[in-house]
């Protein structure tokens, strides 16, 4: 597929997907939903990490509203069923990991978009901002099911109603995202951490984000059986016994995915 509203490379076992409409601050319109669905798709079978970044000054500002035309004759329930969910599904069922690495403003939609992927790397100038009640409308995008599982009732809450940025330390600190990372070690920052994830025991990383998400609804005796059948499916694979081997030779293990 040729991207118009994306950069997509991958290299070294990592996929990196770059908005790419900087002067609509990485706005999301039909297009570009469209395309990183089809890029997500295309990266879980070429890579063994993901990378969502922007171009420019900003993450994602969210939906793309446009101008008056369209925003009179925009069909939010049919945008966000047939477009939005989609392409969030992509990312959070993904059998591999994925990092936003939110190089600045994350708004409305961008920031539950960022709030998505398995770990959320920021910028310290980076802000999160819950936008939606300025326009009259309610957290979308994933909104009101991330949140509160990251950082609770009351601060998702204060998120939704205040519709107040918070800071990318302020979202470290609250356990909304990784962690946050002075500007000029940014770039490095993600890339290592991609880069690890990229040469690492993939089979381990799809189980053990399976493993964790279903803690929010198992028992804990659903739970533990869960957790023994994956570790019973791990334990057959390449990568635990060269594991296993790496920490007997005292040597750094060569984890080949599989």
């Amino acid at each position: 597929m040729q991207y118009e509203t994306l950069k997509y490379s991958v290299r070294d076992n990592a996929a990196v997907i770059q908005f790419a409409r900087p002067d609509v601050m990485n706005a999301l319109n039909t297009q570009m939903r469209a395309e990183i669905l089809h890029a997500i798709k295309a990266a879980e079978k070429e890579a063994r990490v993901i990378v969502l970044t922007g171009k420019g000054r900003a993450f994602c500002s969210g939906q793309d509203l446009g101008d008056r035309a369209t925003v009179a004759n925009l069909d939010l329930e049919r945008t966000l069923r047939d477009e939005y969910i989609p392409m969030l599904r992509a990312i959070y069922d993904c059998t591999i990991p994925v990092i936003s690495a939110v190089n600045g403003p994350a708004a409305g939609a961008g920031a539950n978009l960022a709030l998505s992927a398995d770990v959320v790397i920021a910028k310290e100038s980076a802000v999160f901002l819950q936008a939606f009640t300025r326009i009259g409308l309610i957290p979308d995008a994933g909104g009101t099911y991330f949140l509160p599982r990251q950082i609770g009732m009351a601060k998702a809450m204060g998120a939704a109603l205040f519709a107040e940025p918070v800071t990318a330390q302020q979202a470290s600190d609250w356990g909304m995202i990784w962690e946050a990372v002075p500007d000029d070690d940014f770039e490095r920052v993600w890339k290592d951490r991609a880069s690890q994830l990229a040469n690492g025991p993939t089979a381990a990383y799809s189980r053990a984000k399976q493993a964790i998400r279903k803690g929010y609804e198992n028992g804990l005796e659903k739970q533990l059986l869960l957790e023994a059948k994956l570790q019973g499916e791990l334990g057959k694979t390449h990568d635990f016994r060269e594991g296993v081997l790496a920490f007997l030779d005292k040597r750094a293990a060569g984890f080949e995915g599989r």
